[in-house]
């Protein structure tokens, strides 16, 4: 196997039948052997990350890319937060929704969420404004506020996907205000 490479600082000798063969020293051959052993390392967490994806795809009711960005809602007697619509702070995250909490994944590989959120703590789903960025670009836009007063306002470029998300979220949280904007909507 190694005749197919052209390996540079590897001894290479003419062998008894014709043929060139590699000589290496023992530490060499200890060098290989451990860089086999982390590539080995390497493969196998590759895996159990194909396969945690993979279990997340089957079980998730919903999951996906968004933009995503976090705010603090104000605390009684805290002067109201300043206009921050300019700041561009949108950071793509994957969210999956999965029996009765909200997963936030850095990226899709990852083997566990940067941060959780029970269904039952979200006190408001709404609709934002849609954004239109400097590209052109329109982002279509919700948020969710829960029961501590952390705010996470979600984005994307697709009004189908955050339509799905939207529909799902008011489906699994059950809040009263929610079946309110429902049959609002349907009336307009």
């Amino acid at each position: 196997m190694l005749n197919l490479f052209s390996l540079k600082g590897l001894s290479w000798r003419l062998g008894a039948n014709g043929q060139d063969k590699v000589v290496l020293s023992v530490v060499e051959v200890e060098s290989l052997r451990s860089e086999i052993a982390a590539l080995e390392e390497r493969e196998s967490h590759f895996k159990a990350q194909l396969e945690h994806i993979d279990e997340i795809l089957r079980s998730a009711r919903l999951s996906g890319y968004l933009f995503l960005r976090t705010r603090w809602a104000a605390l009684p007697g805290e002067s109201l937060p300043i206009d921050d619509t300019d700041v561009d702070d949108w950071l793509p995250r994957f969210i999956v929704l999965h029996g009765s909490c909200i997963y936030l994944y850095m990226i899709a590989t990852d083997l566990s969420p940067q941060d959780s959120t029970f269904l039952s703590d979200i006190v408001e789903i709404g609709s934002l404004p849609c954004l239109s960025r400097e590209d052109g670009e329109t982002r279509y836009c919700f948020y969710l506020l829960t029961r501590h007063g952390l705010r996470y306002e979600c984005s994307s470029t697709s009004k189908i996907q955050i339509d799905l998300w939207l529909e799902a979220l008011r489906a699994d949280c059950k809040l009263a205000s929610n079946a309110k904007d429902l049959n609002d909507s349907e009336k307009a």
